[in-house]
């Protein structure tokens, strides 16, 4: 069954770190553009990285550009991301997302797969 399974998450203080995980069990033409959005509460869904294979280079973000870095493990099958420097404002429910022709990096509806979500925490 093709699917992304995620894990990792939790809670931590401000200025700590955390790294999330998320197996890929996709055909090769969907892991074209990999991704990681997240939720806050009361707020739209957002993207935040995006790693285009075509030229093996990640899109950040402004809110996380510096902080979190996207990452493959192609022997894997999966992808990370590790977030340092955790702000409160960083609380969120974090996806991963795959899709096979992506024209906007963060717009959702381009991506066909979609990890089952986990939480973030972060407290001052």
């Amino acid at each position: 069954q093709e699917q992304l399974v995620q894990s990792g998450g939790g809670s931590v203080q401000a200025g700590g770190s955390l790294r999330l995980s998320c197996a890929i069990r996709l055909h090769t033409y969907f892991r074209n553009y990999m991704a990681w959005f997240r939720q806050a509460p009361g707020k739209e869904r957002e993207g935040i990285a995006c790693t285009y294979s075509g030229v093996e280079r990640t899109y950040y973000d402004d809110s996380v550009k510096g902080r979190f870095t996207a990452s493959t493990d192609n022997a894997k099958s999966t992808m990370y991301l590790q977030m340092n420097s955790l702000k409160p404002e960083d609380t969120a429910v974090y996806y991963c997302a795959a899709g096979g022709a992506v024209r906007d990096f963060f717009r959702q509806s381009d991506y066909d797969y979609w990890g089952q979500g986990t939480q973030v925490t972060v407290s001052s």
